[in-house]
């Protein structure tokens, strides 16, 4: 019995100095770092994305041309053969 409380007393005063060190001023300006790198992070994720996406976008028309260009050759080709 006398070690279970022992236990609860020692967690007890452990997660007081725990909630202390986590809200003091070293660890808040450990926090303000970490979430500036992050916000950094975002940015370049963000700008990679939106250079992905218009490449994705340019691939897109060029493939639409060339489909449009193939199937104008096949329809030239078609009235040809008609023709003929």
């Amino acid at each position: 019995m006398l070690k279970h409380i022992v236990l609860f007393a020692g967690g007890a005063l452990f997660g007081s100095a725990g909630i202390k060190i986590l809200s003091s001023r070293d660890a808040k300006k450990v926090y303000t770092h970490c979430t500036a790198a992050a916000l950094r992070v975002k940015d370049a994720v963000m700008d990679q994305a939106t250079i992905l996406q218009e490449n994705c976008g340019d691939i897109y028309e060029e493939a639409k041309a060339i489909n449009e260009e193939r199937a104008k050759k096949d329809a030239e080709a078609e009235v040809n053969d008609v023709e003929a």
